[in-house]
């Protein structure tokens, strides 16, 4: 046992972990019977917390960017120092504000956190985290239902539908669009050499996935928070096992 190992078998019951991200860490999900927005009480953070050595903190924030988390990961760090920090952002980054989309499709529209910005602040969190000590994982973004969510901004309304279209040209760009946020997220795991989850990949994986995103087409439903889960309990098996309380179940088993 090398000096690191012992460090961490010392540590033992001592790790804390950190999740910075959006709703979908928070376990934002749309409850269709009562027509809102809940928390899933066995979201995927919830479920991991009774798997892990050591105690976790979810800052996960419903509406969070990059920008805002970053701002709050800064001194949440510095108060918790945690030992590893599981990073989800890009879901409301590549967003826009479609009200003013409706409102006027032949303006400049921007996203909320611009494409190079996004890529840069994710590069910028990573090397903050590791100058600290702290071991840094990222997280892909699980696929949205382009249909769905492009019925969801517009509100059902067809004139609103209309001139979201006009800016769009094709509901198809909502898909590429997140993707291409998404392929930020692996670039810089690739650059910082930064361990990252596939989680897009997981979801991908089955026959549709659709069935697994929230009838606003872009937050995991209950089931869809079981398959980010059974995927990162994959990963920390594979990759950190010296993390878990316990020998890891085979995905799709408690």
């Amino acid at each position: 046992m090398n000096r690191n190992e012992e460090q961490q078998e010392s540590m033992g019951s001592q790790f804390k972990y950190m999740v910075s991200g959006d709703s979908i860490s928070k376990g934002v999900v749309y409850d269709e019977t009562r027509s809102k927005y809940v928390i899933l009480e066995d979201n995927y953070v919830t479920m991991l917390q009774g798997k892990l050595k050591g105690a976790m903190r979810n800052t996960a924030r419903f509406g969070n960017t990059l920008m805002k988390g970053f701002s709050n990961l800064k001194r949440d760090v510095l108060k918790e120092k945690p030992d590893v920090v599981l990073i989800e952002y890009g879901g409301n980054d590549c967003d826009y504000h479609w009200s003013e989309i409706a409102s006027n499709p032949e303006a400049e529209h921007s996203p909320k956190t611009d494409f190079p910005a996004f890529e840069r602040m994710l590069v910028d969190m990573i090397h903050f985290l590791k100058n600290q000590g702290i071991t840094p994982i990222l997280m892909s973004l699980p696929p949205l239902n382009a249909d769905n969510y492009f019925k969801w901004v517009s509100g059902n309304n067809p004139d609103s539908e209309v001139n979201i279209m006009k800016f769009l040209g094709s509901v198809t760009k909502i898909y590429w669009w997140q993707e291409r946020y998404n392929s930020a997220i692996i670039k810089v795991a690739e650059s910082t050499k930064t361990k990252i989850i596939d989680v897009r990949g997981a979801f991908l994986q089955q026959p549709d996935y659709t069935k697994f995103i929230c009838r606003d087409g872009i937050h995991p439903n209950r089931e869809g928070h079981r398959i980010i889960y059974d995927k990162v309990l994959e990963f920390i098996r594979m990759s950190e096992p010296q993390l878990l309380l316990e020998p890891a179940a085979m995905p799709g088993h408690p």
